[in-house]
């Protein structure tokens, strides 16, 4: 632990240099937004999901992820603000689908669903796109999720429980084994209205046109 304090202590003061104020107009927002529901995505009838925005939208954008994955990191502030641009109109979905290739994204996975637990899923999920290319690196991310967390204000104590709980690690498989069945093999995937998007979409243009499309496609006529 020793030989990452200071590695630690500078996540936590350049995280606090980004503006506390906003992180905290964040986190409540977010807490407010990702409470579960029980809602229907491609037959999971009445199970929890992390989701954003109205739960009566006319529009499900749904993504695959892997916290570890680049390209789920430069896309992941174009979601946010697609969420933020259309509001009532577009309801956003994060699965888990870790690839075997990336050493510590099943335990990213396993740290946002431990920090879930405690109300703070999109907080982590923000934070680990955010510090990917620092913790990506580390031999051991424990000690930088568990510092994370106590960025957050969770108990580390529980977080740390949770992290190797069996119900955190079966959410996990649980969205793992319905990506395989949707045909997903690469992250990130995105669905619309349980459509996939083709990857050449899936840059900031292309993907705002995208879910611009499908929005205008129910809106009623007239």
């Amino acid at each position: 632990m020793k030989r990452y304090l200071p590695f630690i202590i500078i996540i936590a003061v350049a995280l606090g240099a980004l503006g506390s104020a906003t992180a905290l107009y964040r986190a409540k927002k977010r807490t407010q937004l990702s409470i579960p529901a029980p809602i229907v995505i491609a037959g999971r009838e009445a199970e929890a999901v992390h989701s954003l925005g109205d739960s009566e939208a006319a529009v499900t954008l749904e993504e695959f992820g892997d916290f570890q994955c680049p390209p789920c990191a430069t896309i992941a502030p174009l979601i946010n603000q697609l969420e933020q641009d259309y509001k009532s109109d577009l309801r956003v979905i994060f699965s888990h689908y870790p690839l075997p290739t990336h050493q510590h994204a099943f335990e990213a996975a396993l740290a946002s669903e431990a920090a879930d637990l405690q109300g703070r899923f999109w907080e982590m999920h923000d934070l680990l796109y955010r510090e990917q290319s620092s913790w990506s690196k580390a031999p051991d991310v424990r000690p930088l999720f568990n510092a994370y967390a106590g960025i957050l204000g969770l108990n580390i104590d529980r977080f740390k429980k949770d992290m190797e709980s069996e119900p955190v690690k079966a959410r996990v498989t649980s969205d793992q084994t319905r990506a395989a069945s949707l045909g997903v093999s690469t992250t990130p995937s995105i669905f619309i209205n349980n459509r996939a998007v083709p990857p050449s979409s899936l840059n900031p243009v292309a993907l705002r046109d995208a879910v611009k499309a499908a929005i205008n496609s129910k809106a009623p006529a007239g």
